[in-house]
Formats: structure tokens, sequence, C-alpha cells
């Protein structure tokens, strides 16, 4: 088990520390379950009452709280960022493998860089190049000519198309696919003609992949994913999509082909992007919303109902399938009340 001491964390969080800064701290938690030897924080402040009665060992604290606390803690320009830094150096989560397992069936042609593993039945295909310290899961495929920078880790049973290219230090997680064909048809006099899929998905550096997620292969061009990227699981991003730097999308999203995400956008969970649209940088789409037009400027974008009483719903539902019927009466009486003043 990892350990580090209060006075360390708060040199590296540029914090303060209040308390016997020799104190150890081993793991975090919440403030609520936490125990001895362990970090919590307070960021929310509905849960400010729990700093009475919480065991932790120490909390992270905003700077303007310094005067509120007299426990042991440490001050920090934002505590949930802090926590987070703090659980990443604490972190105790296995490797994806350990080492290159003997049924691992690795072309000859393929390289790999120093400190590679390789887990139990995966498969590294022809003039496959891995980076340095590449981690490489159980049962997992990397397809021929596939490129995986260092330090990248990909968890079991992912499955990675020919000649993708995966940045450094990204997390890719089970189930996923990347590289699968786009949905891309022809139709001839009502047959659906088959158009090859000959484009690659592209994937910058730092990007996260939640599990299940499938990332279609561009048709012609690439689907693009930029750095900093985080994708949660259960999302569908289709052929020649592109996804801009610092991106988060929630799950069971669903990017149809060839629209544009910018960058820093925040989009939901069930969520849905219409085809060959943009959305600007910086816009944040609320759950559930389906976008069906282009989003030139920097906004917050929202289009699913709340949820009511069943009932509630159904009169509502009625009234709904009656505006254009009331729209026309309106139009109808304002033309009558019109001439009346005339």
């Amino acid at each position: 088990m990892q350990s580090i001491s209060l006075k360390e964390l708060a040199t590296r969080l540029d914090g303060e520390v209040q308390g016997n800064g020799d104190t150890v701290i081993n793991s975090v938690a919440t403030l609520e379950a936490a125990q001895a030897g362990q970090l919590s924080f307070l960021a929310n402040p509905k849960y400010r009452s729990q700093l009475e009665s919480t065991q932790a060992e120490a909390i992270l604290l905003s700077s303007k709280m310094q005067s509120e606390y007299s426990g042991t803690a440490i001050f920090v320009k934002d505590p949930y960022v802090a926590f987070a830094r703090v659980a990443q150096w604490l972190d105790t989560t296995p490797k994806a493998a350990d080492s290159i397992h003997p049924s691992a069936q690795i072309h000859a042609s393929a390289q790999l860089g120093e400190g590679v593993t390789v887990g139990a039945n995966a498969v590294i295909d022809a003039n496959v190049i891995l980076g340095d310290n590449v981690e490489i899961g159980a049962g997992t495929v990397v397809g021929q000519g596939s490129i995986i920078g260092s330090n990248t880790r990909i968890w079991a049973n992912v499955t990675i198309y020919h000649r993708i290219t995966i940045g450094q230090q990204c997390i890719i997680h089970s189930g996923t696919i990347i590289g699968s064909d786009g949905f891309g048809y022809a139709n001839d006099a009502g047959k659906w003609v088959k158009i090859p899929q000959t484009g690659s998905v592209r994937i910058g550096d730092n990007v996260e992949i939640g599990a299940s997620t499938t990332i279609d292969r561009g048709a012609l061009d690439d689907t693009i994913i930029e750095d900093g990227v985080i994708l949660d699981n259960q999302i569908q991003v289709a052929h020649n999509a592109v996804i801009g730097a610092h991106t988060a999308i929630a799950g069971n999203t669903t990017l149809a082909g060839s629209c544009t995400i910018g960058k820093h956008c925040i989009i939901g969970g069930n969520c849905a992007v219409a085809g060959h649209l943009s959305i600007a940088d910086g816009t944040h789409v609320t759950g559930s919303t389906n976008i069906t037009s282009v989003v030139r400027e920097r906004s917050i974008m929202s289009s699913a109902t709340i949820a009511m009483p069943n009932k509630q719903w159904r009169k509502n539902t009625v009234r709904f399938r009656q505006l254009d019927e009331l729209f026309q009466r309106v139009k109808t009486l304002e033309k009558a009340a019109e001439s009346k003043e005339i």
C-alpha cells in the first residue's frame, strides 16, 4: 500500500497544512466512510454537516474555509481537483497485464517498446507498433498496422481494428471496439450496396474511452478524437465524426456520421447529434437532448422534457398534438380582431 505525508501532499498541491504535517495518508474516501489513515474532501456544501462526524485523518478544504475549520486539513484552491490528484497518486488499480503471457499471439513483424505487457490470449497482429510501457489486457486484439503510443493502457477484451492510431497516456476500457465499419451504403433500386470504409481512426493523447463504446472508422477520411477527450460507457461515434480536444461525453450518447464536436464541450447522457452538423467550442448539452441543427455559438442546449406523473404526461401529449390546430385558431382570431379595429 502506498502512503504519503500531509506535508508532501500540501507541497504537491500548492496547499497549506493545518495540524501535524507528518501525518501519513494511505488512501482516500468520502467524509461519511473515511477512517483513520484516509484523506477526504469537501467540495459540495450540502455535505458540510459531515465535517463534524467524519473519522477521516485529514480533509481537503477550500482556502476560503481556513478560518472556519480547526481540525487537521490541507487548504487548497479547489478541493475536488486536489482530491483527484491525490487519488491518482494513491491509486492501487492493477496493471492490465503484468508481463507478456505465454498464450499471447504476437506477430513476428510487430514492434514492442520497452516495458510492454500483453495479457493472456491477446493478439498483436502484423506490423503493429506498441510504444514503451503499453499494457494490453487479456483477450484484446490489435489489428494489422495499428500504432499505440507510450504508457497507454488497454483493458481486457478490447478490439482495435487495422491501421488505427492511438496516442500516449490513453485508457481504453473493456469491450470497446475501435475502427469497425461505419454505416455506409448506397441504395440501388431498393438494394443496399456496401461502401468500403477505407479511412481510419486517429485518437490523440490522454484520451479515456469507457467500456463497450464503439468508434467507427472513416469512410474515406479519418474519424478523429483529439487530445484530452473523455468518453463514457456505451457511446456510439459514427464514421468521420470529429471530437475536439478536452470534450467530455456521457454514456449512451450517439454521434452520427461526419458531425463535428468543438473543444471543451460537455455532452450529457443519452443525447444524439445528427450527421454533418457542428457544435461550437465550449457548448454544454444537457441529458437526453437531440441536436438537429448547427450550434454556431457557445451555448447551453436542451430539448428533453422532464419526468412527470403518467396521467399528467398523457394530457400534455394530447395538448402537444393540438398545437398546430391551436396556432391556426389564434391566427384566425388575430386577423378577426385586426379587421374589427380597422
